[in-house]
C-alpha cells in the first residue's frame, strides 16, 4: 500500500514535515485496507498504521487525523473526502453521523452509526471477516461464518433500537458523543431507533441539569420509560420542570449510574418486554437485548442448538449464567418442565429481582444473585447443559475452567463481542472442548457490532 504523500492534494496538510502531519486535524491521502475489530479500517502512511473510520477497503481517501503523536504506536483518523469510491459506498442516512458532511461543517460525526456509508450486504461481509480473523488469531480456528440478516430486509437497517442512550450538550440540548471524545453534539433524530423513541421529541426540551438520558421503548408497544441522570447540583424543582414537559403516558425515573439506583418520578421504574411467549419486566437500566427482533432470534438459536443435540429434554438440569432478567431462563424452564431444574445466575441486584418477578411460580427455577464464579464455586453440581450470555468482556479463563468442571454435555455461548468470544473459545480448546456449531447475527445494523451463538461441546 502506498502512502501517496507526494500526491497533488497533499498541500492541505499544512506542510510536509512529519511534526505537522502528526497534529490532530492534519490531513493525508491514504489507501484503505482491511477492516479491524472495532469499526475502523487499517491504512498505512510512511510505515505507520492508521486506524481510519468511515472508509471501505480499496478506497483512496483523504483523512483527517483525530488522534496522533510521534510516540503513538498508531494514529486514528476519519475520512473527510473520498477520491476513489468503493461500489459498496451508499449515501449515509444520518447527516450527523456522516463523516463527510460533518467534517465539511467543521465538527466530528456522532458515534453509533459508523458503518452507515456501506451497503448492508457489504457490512455483513465485513463483520464476517472480523469474526473469522478473531477466531483465527485468538482461537486458532479457520472458520467462515455468514452474518445473518435479522428482521425485515426492506428497513435499510433502521428503526431497530428499542433502547437509546443520550448525552446532554452544555446548552442543555439532547446530544450524542463523537467517537472517543468528550464532545457532545446536539441531535434532532435517531434513525436507528424505533419510531417511539423519535416521537418523544426529546430534542425539543431544555435538559439543563441532566447529564445523561436513557430511553427504553418496548417493541411490544407497552409503556416507554425515560431515565434521567441528573447532575449532582440539580434541584428537585429543575427535575420537575423537565418532567412537566415530557409526554404524560410515558414513565419517567431518575437514576444514579454510579450506584445503579432508580427513583420513580412518574409511572413505573420498569418496562414490560415480550419474548418467546413470555412477559418480562426490566427495571431501569437493566440489560435487555437492544434490537427489536433480538430476543426471539437468540432464544430460537440457543434452544435450537440445545434441543436438536438432545441436551434440553424434560427432566434435564440446566443453568442460565449472566441471566439478566431471565430472557433464556423462561424458555429453558418450559423445555425441562417441572421434573427438570434451571439455575439462573445474575450479578446485578436490580436485574436479579426482575428475574425473580418474571419467573415467579416456576418451581423448577432457582434464581441466585451473585458473581457467576462465586456461585459455581459455592454450589458444586453437574449440569446437562449451560447457557451463558456474558457482558462484552466475556466469561474469562477462571469461569471457563469452572464451566468445564461442572461436566455439561454442551454449552450455548451467546456473545456480543467476537474478540472476547474467540479468546474464551481458546480456553475451551485448551481444556479439550471444541466449537461444534456457530451462528452470527446482524443485530446491530449500521454499527460494527455483531452477535454470535456458539455450541461448545467436550471432546476432540
Amino acid at each position: 500500500m502506498t502512502s501517496h504523500s507526494n500526491s497533488p492534494q497533499h498541500h492541505h496538510t499544512g506542510g510536509h514535515h512529519s511534526a505537522d502531519q502528526a497534529t490532530p486535524g492534519a490531513e493525508l491521502v491514504v489507501d484503505i485496507g482491511p477492516i479491524a475489530h472495532g469499526g475502523h479500517f487499517v491504512a498505512r502512511h510512511e510505515g505507520r498504521v492508521i486506524f481510519v473510520r468511515h472508509g471501505i477497503p480499496g478506497e483512496k481517501v483523504r483523512i483527517r487525523l483525530t488522534d496522533s503523536g510521534d510516540s503513538s504506536r498508531f494514529w486514528r483518523a476519519d475520512v473527510v473526502e473520498v477520491l476513489e469510491a468503493s461500489p459498496d459506498r451508499v449515501p449515509h442516512f444520518w447527516k450527523q453521523a456522516d463523516s463527510l458532511s460533518s467534517w465539511s461543517r467543521g465538527t466530528p460525526p456522532v458515534g453509533g452509526a459508523e458503518l452507515g456509508h456501506i451497503s448492508l450486504q457489504r457490512q455483513r461481509a465485513l463483520k464476517a471477516e472480523v469474526l473469522a480473523e478473531q477466531l483465527k488469531r485468538l482461537a486458532g480456528l479457520d472458520l467462515a461464518t455468514e452474518v445473518e440478516a435479522v428482521g425485515e430486509n426492506h428497513d435499510g437497517g433502521l428503526g431497530w433500537r428499542t433502547r437509546a442512550s443520550f448525552a446532554v450538550t452544555p446548552k442543555g440540548r439532547l446530544g450524542m458523543h463523537a467517537h472517543r471524545s468528550d464532545v457532545v453534539l446536539p441531535i434532532k433524530e435517531m434513525p436507528l431507533a424505533l419510531a417511539g423513541v423519535n416521537e418523544l421529541k426529546l430534542w425539543d426540551l431544555d435538559l439543563s441539569g441532566i447529564a445523561r438520558v436513557e430511553v427504553a421503548v418496548p417493541a411490544n408497544g407497552s409503556r416507554p420509560l425515560i431515565l434521567l441522570a441528573p447532575e449532582e447540583s440539580t434541584s428537585p424543582k429543575r427535575l420537575h420542570s423537565i418532567l412537566s414537559q415530557l409526554p404524560h403516558d410515558v414513565s419517567v425515573a431518575s437514576f444514579d449510574p454510579g450506584k445503579g439506583e432508580v427513583l420513580q418520578l412518574r409511572g413505573r421504574t420498569w418496562v414490560q418486554e415480550t419474548a418467546a411467549g413470555h412477559e418480562y419486566r426490566v427495571t431501569g437500566e437493566g440489560f435487555w437485548q437492544i434490537h427489536k427482533d433480538a430476543p426471539d432470534t437468540l432464544v430460537d438459536a440457543v434452544a435450537g442448538y440445545l434441543s436438536r443435540g438432545g441436551y434440553l429434554q424434560p427432566g434435564a438440569t440446566v443453568a442460565d449464567l449472566y441471566a439478566g432478567a431471565g430472557l433464556f431462563t423462561a424458555p429453558l424452564a418450559d423445555a425441562v418442565g417441572v421434573t427438570g431444574s434451571v439455575l439462573s445466575v445474575e450479578g446485578a441486584p436490580g436485574t436479579s429481582r426482575d428475574a425473580r418477578k418474571n419467573l415467579h411460580g416456576q418451581s423448577q427455577v432457582e434464581i441466585v444473585q451473585g458473581r457467576v464464579e462465586k456461585v459455581l464455586h459455592q454450589r458444586a453440581r453437574s449440569f446437562d447443559s449451560l447457557v451463558l450470555d456474558p457482558p462484552r468482556a466475556g466469561a474469562g479463563k477462571a469461569v471457563v475452567k469452572q464451566l468445564m468442571a461442572t461436566g455439561p454435555r454442551a454449552i450455548a455461548y451467546v456473545s456480543c463481542d467476537p474478540a472476547s468470544f474467540a479468546r474464551d473459545l481458546g480456553y475451551f480448546h485448551q481444556g479439550g472442548w471444541r466449537l461444534e456449531s456457530l451462528r452470527a447475527f446482524d443485530l446491530y445494523p449500521n454499527t460494527h457490532h455483531l452477535e454470535t451463538v456458539g455450541l461448545i461441546v467436550p471432546g476432540p
